[in-house]
């Protein structure tokens, strides 16, 4: 018996939900519960940006809405292309479309009457016991509307008499082929870019951010990631290095999405150390500040108290340096009381960036000078850390040490 079609529309990587600063980890929702929960139903899964060609939607994505069995659009964190493409399927499909998104923020005005299924994130990563119960449910709701064909679409809900539109049975059949046949699934393209990054080749893994880029333009995630890795790649030269990425993720600022101002922070912070300019300094600051008022994201917050601290040293002006040290103490301080009660919850061994969490609290806790604190937590951190990860810390904490001797 041939598998019926589920066709995901959603965003891609790490997204931050404009009306409450929260980032959320999409592809995490992704392979922990939609994909697992349609496998369970028994459906084949098809996520839109595997069959992309480009950023714009095209010839195979309208089909793929018209025809699909099953349509599940995560409109979590506003993503306007799931946005749109939800609304041409409700516009060509009176049945089978489910709507999910995080728990936290607002819904569009023109779903808020529409029914939704919500998820918990935990911070950018999703629980066992949420998956676990969302996969549960999710599987029991896309069985249940498959089989019912209820009107879930507004608009055939107000006009049962309208005939949605359909395509021949050769013609879908063909684009379904051509899809298979691709080999450009960008899924597998930001996977082994993932990948690569884990083993510290970051040249190559720059190389296949590029390539996804190319496919899809537009997309926030696949910017940033490019840019990391053209900074961390150093080469030709670490100078080089810097400013190609500093070209690269300007392309979108103004922002306020916390992981691009981290990136962009890092760069000026690490040009700053490279060539003793204090204005690349204030431009760290600067996307710092703007990433931990957002949200109070401990990585950028962190990283503004450590260049306060370095900026207190070029100031003269004696009120000025105690206005640097004393935000970067209350920073730090603000920071251990928020990281202190995530390690206390019983869903923090879960989270993909516990062992973060462990470097920023060892930094934080040396910085007020808590040494058996600051080891018991770089410990932790060391235990399951690669290469450049140890190498990243080490040098915050050198720099840190400088500054509080």
């Amino acid at each position: 018996m041939k598998k019926k079609i589920c066709f995901v529309i959603m965003g891609f990587g790490k997204k931050t939900d404009p009306s409450t600063g929260k980032t959320l980890d999409l592809d995490k929702t992704y392979k922990n519960i939609i994909q697992p929960a349609v496998l369970l139903s028994g459906f084949e899964c098809v996520r839109a940006d595997e069959i992309q060609d480009s950023g714009i939607i095209d010839r195979s994505m309208y089909a793929l809405l018209i025809q699909s069995d099953l349509v599940i659009a995560d409109i979590s964190t506003f993503n306007p292309n799931a946005i749109y493409e939800l609304g041409i399927r409700h516009a060509v499909k009176p049945f089978s479309t489910i709507i999910i998104k995080e728990r936290e923020g607002k819904v569009p005005f023109d779903l808020d009457h529409t029914r939704t299924f919500k998820y918990t994130h935990l911070g950018e990563d999703i629980g066992s016991d949420e998956a676990e119960r969302c996969v549960k449910d999710l599987s029991t709701l896309i069985n249940s509307i498959t089989k019912t064909q209820q009107a879930d679409s507004p608009l055939y809900e107000y006009f049962n008499s309208i005939q949605p539109p359909t395509l021949p049975d050769g013609e879908f059949k063909s684009i379904i082929t051509d899809l298979a046949d691709k080999e450009k699934h960008i899924f597998a393209i930001v996977e082994k870019a993932k990948s690569l990054m884990e083993e510290n080749d970051f040249p190559n893994a720059y190389k296949y951010w590029e390539k996804a880029s190319k496919i899809i333009e537009s997309e926030t995630f696949f910017v940033q990631q490019k840019s990391l890795c053209r900074y961390k790649s150093k080469e030709p030269s670490e100078q080089l290095a810097l400013s190609d990425a500093l070209s690269i993720i300007e392309d979108l600022l103004p922002s306020i999405d916390p992981e691009t101002l981290g990136i962009v922070g890092a760069i000026y912070k690490r040009l700053y150390l490279l060539n003793d300019d204090i204005e690349f300094l204030n431009r760290a600051i600067d996307s710092y500040r703007k990433g931990w008022n957002i949200n109070e994201n401990y990585y950028t917050g962190e990283n503004y108290a450590l260049c306060l601290n370095l900026k207190s040293k070029f100031l003269k002006v004696n009120d000025e340096k105690v206005y640097c040290n004393f935000e970067a103490k209350i920073t730090r301080q603000r920071i251990i009381q928020n990281l202190e009660n995530e390690v206390n919850n019983d869903e923090f061994i879960n989270r993909i960036d516990t062992k973060w969490i462990y470097a920023t609290l060892s930094n934080c806790y040396l910085s007020i000078d808590d040494k058996g604190k600051a080891i018991e937590f770089e410990n932790k951190f060391l235990e399951n850390s690669l290469d450049w990860e140890k190498e990243t810390f080490e040098n915050s904490k050198k720099q840190l040490i400088e500054i509080i001797n």
